[in-house]
């Protein structure tokens, strides 16, 4: 029997990328044309025709607007969680902005589906060690679980060295919380970001297919993720710095193709669902 993968979509559009920060303002944001919509309800139809659930952490700005799809996203089975408000990266802003956007994002989804929300995703996997804070202001706010950490070095997001599985972990303030982090893969002394997203576009895919099939193999499901606007090679082009460029829009017109792929090879539920299996919720 194969093993069951946490499948999660981070729902934002294109212009909302910290990797397109320096060129799109968010005083902008409303009055660009949004393709989430459309991106996201792509990425249903494929989990529908592939039998496959998944956790779609939304963005609150993205909710606000468009309620429709959120309705979608959980009629249709999946689970909601929270992707923050304003897609701010967490270590640059207040204990007090972060609490008051958690608090109203949390409660535009829950008056959307009806249920209470869990699981909480920081924008560009922001908290770091500089924000270690926040995960005291999650469950003050009611989440249960979280999945913001990634176990890597980075320029602009990760904690080198934090615990690579499933866990409950100690906050700051001495408080529990259920912490998913997002998938790597030691390999020759290093630690290698495989969880999904510009890495998935990155890398052929064998080679993530490799890195995959041997976490299972250990008896270990992964965490994956996307975000809608990685299936939509058709989006606008934005002048920004080549790096910037290249982690963005590097394969989008692959991506698609490779997802479908990775869910005909692998079982995947949601987030919630794998933490359950494992005791921790």
């Amino acid at each position: 029997m194969k093993i069951k993968n946490a499948l999660t979509i981070d729902v934002e559009d294109y212009f909302h990328v910290a990797a397109l920060s320096k060129s799109i303002s968010v005083d902008d944001w409303s009055s660009i044309a949004c393709r989430v919509e459309k991106n996201t309800r792509v990425l249903l139809d494929l989990f529908d025709r592939q039998s496959s659930k998944a956790t779609f952490f939304v963005l609150g700005w993205v909710a606000e607007r468009y309620p429709g799809i959120i309705k979608e996203i959980h009629q249709r089975g999946h689970e909601v969680a929270s992707h923050g408000y304003s897609h701010q990266l967490i270590y640059k802003q207040s204990q007090r902005v972060f609490r008051e956007e958690t608090i109203k994002s949390k409660q535009i989804l829950e008056d959307i589906t009806g249920q209470a929300i869990n699981g909480y995703r920081a924008a560009s996997y922001s908290i770091t060690r500089k924000s270690l804070w926040a995960l005291d202001i999650l469950l003050e706010a009611g989440f249960t679980y979280d999945s913001s950490i990634f176990p890597v070095y980075h320029d602009n997001y990760g904690i080198h060295g934090f615990p690579t599985e499933p866990h409950v972990m100690d906050t700051l303030q001495g408080n529990r919380l259920v912490e998913y982090p997002l998938s790597t893969y030691q390999m020759f002394g290093q630690t290698i970001p495989v969880a999904g997203g510009g890495y998935f576009r990155l890398y052929p895919y064998w080679l993530s297919n490799y890195f995959y099939k041997n976490i299972n193999k250990k008896g270990k499901p992964f965490v994956f993720y996307l975000h809608p606007w990685e299936v939509d090679p058709e989006q606008p082009r934005i002048k920004t710095s080549t790096l910037s460029r290249f982690r963005h829009y590097n394969n989008l017109d692959k991506c698609e193709r490779r997802l479908e792929r990775l869910l005909t090879n692998f079982k995947f539920t949601t987030m919630e669902n794998v933490l359950t299996a494992q005791g921790l919720l």
